[in-house]
């Protein structure tokens, strides 16, 4: 029988998933993480990225997220998210108008925006889009 772990992402808004998962991987600060069943505890801040979650059946959810929380019990695993969105569900042209809005307002030599505001919605739009590509890639 194969050991399973329970997992709960929720965002700001809601409930986004919950159910049991053989393997999570996550965007942790310091790099991506893979989480199994029995893990050690740990909490960690999550960077803007994908969340993937291997079903029992073998299925894997694929999830966006902004940054959040990540708290790592033996047998739970929660995702506290700023944002969290079903990779199927990102509006990839909001995301491609997000990002060359950033962009632009990045090459602005004017001094008249925040460069961190701009960067972090860069790196949020770019996210975005690389969850989508992988989903894809992934026959999702």
């Amino acid at each position: 029988m194969t050991m399973t772990v329970h997992v709960d992402i929720v965002s700001a808004e809601k409930e986004i998933f919950s159910g049991l998962a053989e393997m999570v991987f996550a965007p942790a600060e310091l790099g991506e993480v893979g989480i199994s069943p029995r893990h050690a505890p740990l909490i960690s801040r999550l960077k803007p990225g994908e969340v993937r979650v291997k079903g029992t059946d073998k299925e894997i959810f694929s999830f966006y997220v902004s940054g959040g929380m990540l708290e790592i019990q033996p047998h739970l695993i929660t995702i506290l998210a700023d944002t969290a969105i079903r990779a199927k569900d990102i509006d990839e042209a909001a995301a491609i108008e997000a990002k060359a809005r950033a962009e632009e307002a990045l090459a602005d030599k004017s001094g008249k925006i925040d460069y961190a505001v701009a960067q972090a919605q860069l790196q949020e739009a770019v996210m975005q889009l690389r969850t989508l590509d992988r989903l894809r890639k992934r026959g999702g």
